[in-house]
C-alpha cells in the first residue's frame, strides 16, 4: 500500500497526535491534540513533511498527482463535518491553507484565507449570511492574499509600499476613511476589481476562479516558501536543517470579520518578553487572523489588566480607554471566559508557556493554533523556575527547558540609570521585546545588512515589519516600528532573536522615500542615533551609556541549579584581572587560558618587548627581559588574585616576534626613534622576522626552546607572583602551559628549563608553591602521540582553534574566502572554527585523552579554544570525559549550562 501522505482531524478526532511533530509539524500535531483533549478546532486536515521533500526530489506536478485523492477525501470529510461544499455557490466550504514546519518559524512561511471564492460563491456566501460586507470583505482578502503568495505580486522596489496596500491607501483616501473597517460593500467590490486587474498587468495571469486550482496553487505555494529566501535565513540562524521540509494544513474557514458579535486574536498563556505569569494577548472585532499579527490595525488587550497597562504605556485615560479600546474581558466577558479557561488547560496539558491564535465567529470561539511560545532569554529563564517552583516539572526539565545560547541575552548591557536620567525621551512605544539598544536609524532591511556588515551598529525604524525584513532584523541593534502591537511580526520574531524592539509608537511619521522619521516636530534623519529601550518603550534621542549585566534572581537560581548537575567544570579565557572578575561573576572555577602576550601591548611593556626582538646577543636579551620582568610579575598577581583558590592557567609566549614589531613605515620611524637607532636597522630586523607560512613557523615552545631566556623570565614572573601573593595569604593555583607541543622532546626541553628556573627562584626566595606543567595539544602529532607526552606533562589543554586549523588545513584568517559556498553547498553543516568538528578533530580530542590517561590516569584535560562556550562542542567535551570546558567570561554561564545538560542528557 503506497504511503498515507494527509492526516485528517475534526469533530474530537483526529489521526495524528501531539508527538507526531517530525510528520505533521508543529501546527500539525497540535492541531491534531487540541481536537483529542476537547478544544474546538475547525476540522481540517494536514499534508505530511515528507510530502515537502518529495515536491522537491519530483517537482511539483508528480506530487500534485501523488496527493490528489487523499486531499479530496480529505476535503469532502470537512464538507460532511461542516456541512457545506467545496466550489458550491449556494452553500460553499472556504479555507485556509497554512504552513507548519515541525520547529516554529513565525511570520517565515505562507498563509492564504478564504480560499474558494470567486465572482458566484462571493454572490452566494452573501445570500447564505445575509452579510455582503462579511463576504466581499473575505473576497478582497483572499485576492489580496493569494496575489502575494501564489502570484507573486510583490512591491518593485523596497521604497514602494505592497500594491495591494497602495490600492487600499487610494480607495480609503476617496472615501475620506482611516481604517479598512470603515469602507462600504460598493469599495471592497470596486477593491476586488482593481486587485484582479493589478494582478494581471503586473504578473500576466489571470485570478483562478475554480476552488481546486486555487488550492492547489496554495499548496504548492507553502512548500515553495519553505526554501524562499527569508525561510531560509531564518532556518540558518535558528540551526534548523532544510531537509526537516515544512507540512501543510487546510481548514475550514471560521470568520472574525462577520460583525461586531466576531474577532480574531493572538494570545499567551504568560508574557513572552518577561516571562511573568500573566494571561496576555491581543485581539481585533470584526477582523481576520493577519490584521493582528501583520501590525496593520492596533489591536486591543485581551485583559483588562493589560489593557489598563496598555494605556499608561500609550498616555490613554481610562475613560478614553474604556470607550475605545475595551478589553475583551469587558466587551466579550463569556467569550473570555471560554478562552481564560481554555489558555489554562492548554498550558496544563503541554506544560510550558503556550501561543496561541483562536477566532470568535458570531459569539463562537475556535482555537486555529497552540505551540511552544517563542520568548527572550529572560523569559525563558523564569517561566523554566517559576513552572520548577509551581511543580508543573522538575528540576531536570527546568534545565532542559533553557537553550543555553539564549542566555547570552541576559548578559547583554542594560541603560545606565544616570544616563537614562539625562536622556531625551521623543515617544514611547510598546515594549515588545526588552533590552536596551542604541544606534544609527535605518530604514531598509538591505541597508541594515550593509551598514552592521561595515561595522556600524543600526536600529532599523519601519512603519510595520515583514518576514521579507528578517535579514535588516536579525543585523539590527534594535526594531522600532510605528504600527503593530504586542503580537505584530517585528514583536514576535524580535522576542525569539532576543532582539530589543519597540512597536506601535504611533508618534513617527515615516518617509520613506525621503529617508526621513519625523517624531512630535523632530526630523531625524537616516543615520542619526536614536535609543530603544525595549522593557519600557521609551524611544531616547541619540545615544545612551549602557553597563554590565548582573548574574541575580532567576538567572542565579537557575546557574545554582546547573551546578547541581554538572560534572564538567567550567573555565574562563582571561588575560586581564577586570576579565577574571566578571568570569568569577559569571562562576567561572578557573582560568584556562590566560595568554600572556596580551600583556605585553601596553607603553613601557612594549618598548622593552621590542628591545628584546633587537637584541643580538644572549645578554642584551637578558637586559631587555629583566626590564619585563616586574611589569610581568605585576599582571600575574593581580589575576592570581581575581582567581583566589583557583587554577590559572597560563601560557608562554605563543606568536611569532613579528607581530610585535610596525609594518608600515610611519610606525618603524616611531620605534627607531623611541630605541635609538636607525630606519634601516630596524627594517633589517623586522625583515628578518617575516616568515612565508608564520602560523606554522618560529612560535610557541620553538620561541621558548631557541630563546630559553624567554620562557626564564615567563617562570620568574608567574611563581615570583604566586610566593608574593602567598606571603598575603591569598592561595593560588599556577599551572604553567607549553604552547604548540608536537614532539615530546620539545616539551622535555622547556620544562627542563621551567623546573631549573622554578628551583633557583624559590632557592633565592627561600620559599616555595605547587605548580604543574602542562602543555596546549594543537598539533595532530601531539594528539596521536599523547601517550609518549603524558609521560611528561601533567595537563593537557586542547586548543581546538589550532587544532581545527592543522586537522582540516584551513586557515581561520582566510577560510571567509570559501566557506559560505560550502556552507551553501552544504559540503560543510557549519563552520567548524564555531562549532567543533567532532568527528575529526573531536576524535582527536577523544584519542589524545585516552592515550593520555592510560599513562598518567589523573590527567587533567580541558579545552581552551573558542568552542569551549558553543553548546554542541561543551556537551561533547563532557561525553569524552575531559575536566573542564574554557571559554571567554561571557560565555561562562552558557557553557555551565551546557555541561549540565549534558549530565542529564547522558
Amino acid at each position: 500500500m503506497d504511503k498515507k501522505r494527509v492526516y485528517t482531524f475534526g469533530n474530537g478526532q483526529a489521526e495524528g497526535k501531539a508527538d507526531m511533530k517530525n510528520l505533521l509539524g508543529g501546527k500539525g500535531a497540535n492541531l491534531a491534540e487540541m481536537n483529542l483533549i476537547g478544544v474546538p478546532v475547525p476540522p481540517g486536515f494536514t499534508i505530511t513533511t515528507e510530502v515537502c521533500t518529495e515536491y522537491y526530489q519530483l517537482g511539483q506536478e508528480k506530487v500534485v498527482a501523488l496527493l490528489q485523492k487523499e486531499v479530496e477525501q480529505a476535503i469532502a470529510n470537512v464538507e460532511v463535518l461542516m456541512k457545506s461544499k467545496f466550489g458550491d455557490i449556494e452553500n460553499p466550504l472556504l479555507v485556509s491553507v497554512r504552513s507548519g514546519a515541525r520547529a516554529s518559524m513565525p511570520g517565515m512561511m505562507d498563509t492564504i484565507l478564504n480560499l474558494g471564492l470567486n465572482d458566484e460563491v462571493v454572490e452566494g456566501l452573501t445570500r447564505k449570511t445575509g452579510n455582503a460586507r462579511f463576504a466581499w470583505d473575505s473576497y478582497r482578502r483572499f485576492v489580496q492574499m493569494y496575489g502575494d503568495v501564489v502570484l507573486g505580486m510583490k512591491p518593485t522596489n523596497k521604497e514602494d509600499i505592497d500594491p495591494f496596500e497602495a490600492i487600499i491607501e487610494e480607495v480609503k483616501h476617496a472615501r475620506g476613511v482611516k481604517l479598512d473597517n470603515q469602507l462600504e460593500v460598493e469599495d471592497l467590490k470596486e477593491l476586488v476589481k482593481r486587485f484582479k486587474a493589478a494582478v494581471t498587468a503586473q504578473t500576466g495571469k489571470d485570478f483562478p476562479t475554480d476552488a481546486y486550482e486555487q488550492l492547489w496553487g496554495a499548496i504548492c505555494s507553502v512548500f515553495n516558501s519553505w526554501m524562499n529566501e527569508r525561510a531560509i535565513l531564518y532556518r540558518k540562524m535558528e540551526g534548523i536543517p532544510s531537509e526537516w521540509g515544512t507540512a501543510v494544513s487546510v481548514q475550514a474557514m471560521v470568520f472574525g470579520n462577520m460583525g461586531e458579535t466576531s474577532a480574531t486574536g493572538v494570545c499567551f498563556s504568560r508574557d513572552a518578553g518577561t516571562g511573568e505569569d500573566i494571561f496576555n494577548g491581543e485581539y481585533l472585532i470584526n477582523a481576520q487572523g493577519e490584521d493582528v499579527v501583520a501590525g496593520i490595525r492596533t489591536p486591543q488587550q485581551i485583559t483588562k489588566e493589560g489593557s489598563q497597562r496598555w494605556a499608561i504605556l500609550a498616555g490613554v485615560t481610562e475613560d478614553v480607554r474604556l470607550a475605545k479600546f475595551p478589553s475583551m474581558e469587558e466587551a466579550m466577558p463569556e467569550i473570555y471566559k471560554q478562552l481564560d479557561q481554555l489558555q489554562t488547560k492548554l498550558e496544563s496539558h503541554y506544560r510550558d508557556m503556550q501561543d496561541m491564535e483562536f477566532t470568535v465567529q458570531e459569539g463562537k470561539l475556535w482555537f486555529l493554533q497552540t505551540r511552544n511560545g517563542k520568548r527572550t532569554g529572560a523569559a525563558m529563564v523564569k517561566i523554566a523556575m517559576d513552572l520548577l517552583r509551581q511543580g508543573v516539572i522538575d528540576e531536570k526539565t527546568a534545565l532542559l527547558r533553557v537553550e543555553p545560547n539564549k542566555l547570552d541575552e541576559l548578559l547583554h548591557p542594560v541603560f545606565d540609570n544616570k544616563a537614562l536620567k539625562k536622556a531625551t525621551v521623543l515617544t514611547r512605544g510598546l515594549p515588545a521585546s526588552p533590552g536596551a539598544a542604541t544606534g544609527q536609524i535605518v530604514f531598509f532591511a538591505d541597508d541594515a545588512a550593509a551598514w552592521s556588515a561595515g561595522g556600524a551598529k543600526v536600529i532599523m525604524v519601519r512603519i510595520e515589519t515583514s518576514p521579507e525584513d528578517l535579514a535588516g532584523m536579525a543585523a539590527a541593534q534594535g526594531i522600532l516600528t510605528a504600527r503593530g502591537g504586542m503580537t505584530s511580526h517585528a514583536a514576535v520574531v524580535a522576542r525569539g532573536m532576543g532582539k530589543c524592539c519597540v512597536s506601535g509608537a504611533g508618534a513617527l511619521n515615516i518617509d520613506y522615500k525621503a529617508r526621513t522619521v519625523e517624531i512630535d516636530g523632530v526630523v531625524l534623519n537616516e543615520g542619526d542615533y536614536i535609543s530603544l529601550n525595549g522593557s519600557t518603550g521609551e524611544i531616547y534621542q541619540g545615544k545612551v551609556e549602557t553597563k554590565a549585566a548582573e548574574l541575580s534572581g532567576d538567572f542565579a537560581e537557575l546557574m545554582q541549579l546547573a551546578d547541581k548537575y554538572t560534572r564538567l567544570k567550567v573555565r574562563t579565557n582571561a588575560d586581564t584581572p577586570h576579565d577574571a572578575e566578571i568570569a568569577r561573576k559569571f562562576g567561572a572555577v578557573g582560568i584556562g587560558l590566560c595568554r600572556t602576550e596580551h600583556m605585553f601591548f601596553d607603553g613601557e611593556k612594549i618598548k622593552a618587548m621590542r628591545e628584546m626582538i633587537l637584541a643580538e646577543n644572549v645578554e642584551d636579551r637578558r637586559k631587555a627581559l629583566a626590564k619585563i620582568l616586574p611589569y610581568q610579575q605585576e599582571d600575574f598577581m593581580g589575576i592570581f588574585r581575581a582567581m583566589a583558590g583557583f587554577p590559572v592557567t597560563v601560557r608562554l609566549l605563543d606568536p611569532p616576534l613579528h607581530e610585535f614589531v610596525p609594518h608600515d613605515v610611519k610606525g618603524q620611524q616611531d620605534m627607531a626613534d623611541m630605541m635609538g637607532v636607525t630606519l634601516q636597522q630596524i627594517q633589517r630586523r623586522v625583515e628578518s622576522l617575516c616568515e612565508h607560512n608564520p602560523m606554522l613557523g618560529h612560535r610557541g615552545c620553538r620561541l621558548g626552546n631557541t630563546y630559553p631566556e624567554i620562557t626564564q623570565m615567563q617562570t620568574r614572573a608567574i611563581l615570583g607572583a604566586a610566593v608574593a601573593l602567598k606571603k598575603e595569604g591569598v592561595k593560588t593555583i599556577p599551572e604553567i602551559m607549553v604552547p604548540l607541543t608536537g614532539i615530546l622532546y620539545e616539551f622535555k626541553e622547556q620544562e627542563t628549563i621551567i623546573r631549573k628556573e622554578a628551583a633557583d627562584l624559590f632557592a633565592e626566595l627561600g620559599d616555595s608553591v605547587e605548580f604543574s606543567v602542562g602543555t596546549m595539544i594543537e598539533i595532530p602529532r601531539a594528539a596521536l602521540t599523547a601517550d609518549r607526552i603524558a609521560s611528561s606533562a601533567e595537563f593537557f589543554s586542547f586548543g581546538t582553534n589550532d587544532l581545527t586549523q592543522m586537522t582540516f588545513g584551513y586557515s581561520r584568517d582566510d577560510i571567509a574566502s570559501f566557506l559560505p559556498i560550502y556552507l551553501e553547498k552544504k559540503i560543510l553543516k557549519v563552520d567548524p572554527f564555531q562549532v567543533l568538528d567532532q568527528k575529526g578533530v573531536g576524535q582527536l580530542i577523544r584519542m589524545a585523552t585516552e592515550k593520555g590517561r592510560s599513562i598518567r590516569p589523573d590527567l587533567k584535560c580541558g579545552i581552551c579554544g573558542e568552542h569551549g562556550g558553543e553548546p554542541s562542542s561543551v556537551k561533547f567535551c563532557h561525553k569524552v570525559g575531559l575536566n573542564y570546558v574554557s571559554c571567554s567570561p561571557f560565555r561562562v554561564p552558557i557553557a555551565r549550562l551546557a555541561a549540565a545538560q549534558a549530565a542529564i542528557e547522558d
